[in-house]
């Protein structure tokens, strides 16, 4: 090797130092990052080391964990695992999810990061073991996530080591990875002119100016051109050298190596193409372990001979010389030939469904039916271990091969609601489009692409409530008991449902009940759930607690946004803690493998669970990451939606004017939209800064607002849930009649048989309007001794104030501090500081002495400081993710974290937090 002393000691040191480490080498296209991969691997095998080999194939950068497959494979229990060791359960359960192996769900990023590091641990700590990665521009994205987060933590696996090499003129996950980075140039002018001399002693002196010239300190141009440069037409033309008129080095080395293509035969090219088109170009490194099956190509001793192929001395593998032989095998060849190649390489992989569907994708031509259905059991597949986007590929793929107009309008109508799902979408509405343009514009499917976004971008609840029931009605009326029909179907009923929710209307969701009736038994049982639940828990509510329990039994088995569906009805009936871990652990897998829109449901699953348990400091974190990430992706219907969440725990921790502000926001987007899930929370809000401030009118105004006193408005969401709130501002304004009308009331609707919640308020509603004292006490003990009143602390401390205050009242303050002390205790732990005021001046009126803790400031790390003070300069997550090389979602995820810390909640207000801040720089790590 020709000068890189400095690259050679790098490497060398990487090597052999004792601690686990990663690298990433980045240079364009013959530069030599290969040759300095293998010095790499040969010093460590020298040194001991198992070193794996693998390299990114062009054709497999949308096949789900292909690459980490390639890259593991050796070390996998069914790969002949060097170690000769065996997996813990858990670790092996990931590798078998992402790899086909079984069913079961994928894990998160993180989850089979850790799996991997596990896995490389226990291999480094028999045998020291380096990873090699060629061409990581083509790793597929999911595998280069995991690659990037096992990189960043290999400091603390000894004796395990990744080193990668990418081109630096191709975009990939590895360039927001925050690897070490060795970049890689060209050579100095008198290193270039050694290596030429060395490997071309002959050249005449106008020739070996021309190399240099167009070389540019390329090595592997100044290889290849002498020959190519010698064989033109009338000898070397330095008066118009190719590399000064804009055509880039690698595509001169492309053309070199298609002119020795052109003179082999059509059976070695077609070789050379099939292994071109199966990466057969990956090689096994020291030949310890064995790598997955790939294509072996035989009879191309040509190749091996002009030099496009090499044999790999311990192994015995071919493998392309340079991935730019590959790449000008693929592309000299005519269409024609590499659907010839496909289709063998679809028999080569007949038994693997995901790899023979991405061959017989690009062999098959005319609309073939068993073709299209292996496809679009492919996507499954994909869908399953968090191949989105392949799976929509697969799908529109599927579509265009359909024999039928109506399976061809279905499966583009599946790949629209998959990239929806996934947030693209843009990509969605264009495959909308294309499902109109199969059809119709009142094709089911397109109407379901449409609606999907529609509802959860624009807000658009009452023009999509007409298409979609207008869609299901023509569904019900065409028939629709087949499979493919029956899920088309389903998924209408499904959104039709969402947006009767969102717009909390009467008239939407009397049509859509009567829309569900017409449907008899075609209507499924999750269909009747969801139509219960989510509309008016009041009147439908009852008896459904327990088919919830049921159905959540098998939540691994669910598709994502099934597990969210029953989630929001575990939600109404205040059921939802024991279906949470669930979502803990899914909802970083959704939003890693692009399923955003449902990432960002279960995250305000989880924050309603927290801030009904009283975990609002938790809530907030979760909250400012749903809003970060709603924000970042268009979902405006999402972003408003976590705002009114925020907004209603800012009220409730006494922050009025953040609460107003957030409130404003809600209400001046979802009003006029007539968004009435939204408006109802908003009403709710006002309500409760209300009554934080001690403004009782007002608060009885807001809750009037939201349904009249003694009766609960049909399908008004936030009716039954502001049940305190209105008998609360109704006493302290001298409304006892309707406060008494409006408990009694709930309890002649039946309140506590629906949820522990409303049996928690019902009762405590009960207890605060009595006349009669007995009454007021039993009722009240049935509200404390209820079995999930501890589940929800912020209602039971309200209810221990308000009865503790009527206790002091009439009984005398050494009976009222019973219930006083433990509400204050609460409220004070929950930062609700209005009513833990309250609650102190009642204690002090009972004569017990308050304690006021005092304020403990929350730092900003070193991270969340750059970070804020970058976005309060104006750049962007992912201007700000460049600078710092982070990803975008990193950068949100520290933002949403500094936000509280800072007492803001818009970047608007960074500057001015930061300059309060002043002088109180955390130290740099």
């Amino acid at each position: 090797m020709v000068g890189r002393e400095p690259e050679r000691d790098r490497l060398t040191a990487f090597v052999r130092a004792a601690d686990g480490q990663a690298l990433l080498l980045r240079g364009e296209a013959g530069v030599g990052k290969s040759a300095l991969l293998d010095l790499a691997a040969q010093h460590a095998a020298r040194a001991g080391h198992l070193v794996i080999r693998a390299t990114g194939v062009e054709a497999e950068t949308e096949l789900p964990y292909a690459g980490l497959h390639q890259l593991l494979y050796p070390l996998l229990p069914d790969g002949g695992r060097a170690d000769g060791g065996e997996l813990k359960a858990d670790v092996r359960a990931a590798f078998d999810a992402v790899f086909s192996r079984t069913d079961g769900p994928p894990p998160s990023v993180m989850a089979l990061g850790i799996a991997v590091l596990t896995l490389l641990s226990s291999t480094a700590a028999r045998r020291p073991l380096l990873l090699v990665l060629d061409d990581g521009q083509w790793l597929d994205d999911a595998s280069a996530e995991v690659c990037g987060f096992v990189g960043r933590r290999l400091a603390g696996s000894p004796g395990a080591r990744l080193l990668v090499a990418v081109r630096g003129d191709i975009a990939s996950r590895f360039d927001t990875a925050a690897l070490p980075e060795m970049p890689v140039g060209a050579l100095a002018d008198a290193d270039a002119t050694r290596l030429l001399d060395r490997h071309h002693p002959e050249l005449g002196k106008r020739l070996r100016a021309q190399v240099l010239d167009e070389a540019r300190g390329n090595p592997l141009a100044l290889l290849e051109l002498p020959a190519h440069i010698a064989a033109r037409p009338g000898g070397p033309a330095p008066e118009e050298p190719p590399g000064r008129h804009g055509v880039p080095l690698p595509r001169r080395i492309q053309e070199i190596y298609a002119a020795r293509l052109a003179r082999l035969g059509d059976a070695v090219r077609a070789e050379l193409l099939t292994g071109a088109l199966d990466g057969a170009a990956a090689r096994s490194g020291d030949g310890a372990a064995p790598t997955a099956a790939r294509y072996r190509m035989s009879g191309v001793d040509e190749a091996v001979a002009c030099g496009l192929l090499v044999v790999e001395p311990a192994t015995g593998d071919l493998a392309f010389r340079h991935p730019l032989v590959r790449s000008s095998v693929v592309r000299l060849a005519t269409t024609d030939q590499r659907r010839a190649a496909h289709r063998v390489l679809a028999h080569v992989h007949r038994e693997d469904p995901e790899r023979r569907a991405t061959h017989l994708a690009a062999a098959t031509v005319e609309p073939d039916e068993e073709v299209a259905a292996a496809l679009e059991a492919a996507a499954r597949s994909a869908t399953r271990r968090g191949g989105a986007l392949m799976a929509v590929s697969w799908l529109t793929r599927a579509a265009e091969l359909s024999e039928h107009r109506a399976d061809r309008s279905r499966r583009v109508g599946d790949a629209a609601f998959v990239a929806a799902q996934a947030d693209r979408l843009g990509q969605a509405r264009s495959l909308a489009r294309a499902a109109s343009a199969h059809g119709s514009e009142d094709d089911p499917a397109a109407v379901l692409a449409n609606a999907y976004l529609a509802l959860y971008q624009d807000g658009d609840v009452r023009a999509t409530h007409r298409r979609v029931t207008a869609a299901v009605e023509r569904l019900r009326d065409g028939g629709a008991d087949g499979g493919d029909g029956a899920q088309v179907l389903d998924r209408l009923v499904s959104l039709l449902l969402a947006v009767s929710q969102y717009a909390g209307s009467r008239n939407a969701w009397k049509r859509t009940h009567e829309v569900l009736a017409s449907l008899g038994d075609r209507a499924t049982a999750r269909a009747s759930m969801y139509g219960s639940t989510w509309s008016d828990v009041v009147r439908h509510g009852a008896g459904w607690s327990e088919p919830v329990d049921r159905a959540a039994v098998d939540l691994e088995d669910q598709d994502p946004w099934d597990v969210t569906r029953l989630a929001v009805s575990a939600y109404h009936l205040d059921v939802l803690s024991p279906l949470r871990p669930h979502l803990e652990r899914v909802v970083d897998r959704e939003l890693d493998t692009g399923a955003v829109s449902s990432g960002i449901v279960m995250l305000h699953l989880i924050m309603l669970d927290q801030l009904a348990l009283g975990q609002w400091e938790a809530a907030e974190r979760t909250g400012r990451r749903a809003l970060a990430l709603a924000g970042e992706h268009g979902h405006g219907l999402f972003a408003h939606q976590t705002r009114a969440y925020l907004a209603q725990l800012a009220a409730l921790r006494g922050r009025a004017q953040e609460a107003r502000d957030l409130q404003a926001a809600v209400d001046a987007w979802a009003r006029p939209r007539a968004v009435g899930f939204l408006t109802q929370i908003a009403d709710a809000v006002g309500a409760t800064i209300a009554l934080s401030a001690g403004d009782y009118e007002t608060a009885f105004l807001y809750s009037i607002g939201i349904t009249a006193p003694g009766a609960f408005r049909p399908y008004a969401y936030q009716a039954s849930r502001t049940l305190l709130d209105l008998v609360e501002a109704a006493l302290h304004t001298g409304r006892a009649e309707q406060a008494r009308a409006h408990a009694l009331a709930a309890r002649d609707a039946g309140l506590p048989d629906i949820s522990p919640r409303l049996a928690l308020v019902t009762y405590g509603a009960l207890a605060l309007t009595a006349d009669d004292e007995g009454e007021a006490a039993d009722m009240y003990a049935r509200a404390q001794s209820h079995p999930a009143a501890e589940r929800f602390p912020f209602e039971l401390a309200r209810i221990r104030l308000a009865h503790g205050t009527r206790v002091r009242r009439t009984q005398g303050g050494a009976a009222a501090r019973a219930f006083l002390a433990p509400a204050a205790e609460t409220l004070d732990r929950l930062g609700a500081t209005a009513w833990a005021e309250r609650a102190q001046a009642e204690l002090r009126a009972a004569g017990v002495a308050s304690r006021t803790p005092a304020p403990t400031a929350v730092p900003l790390t070193w991270q969340e400081r750059r970070v804020s003070e970058l976005a309060a300069g104006g750049l962007t997550n992912k201007e700000i993710g460049e600078q710092m090389r982070l990803s975008p979602r990193t950068v949100s995820a520290h933002l949403y974290r500094a936000f509280p810390k800072l007492g803001i909640t818009t970047r608007a207000a960074l500057r001015d937090a930061l300059t309060r801040l002043g002088g109180q720089h955390p130290a740099a790590p």
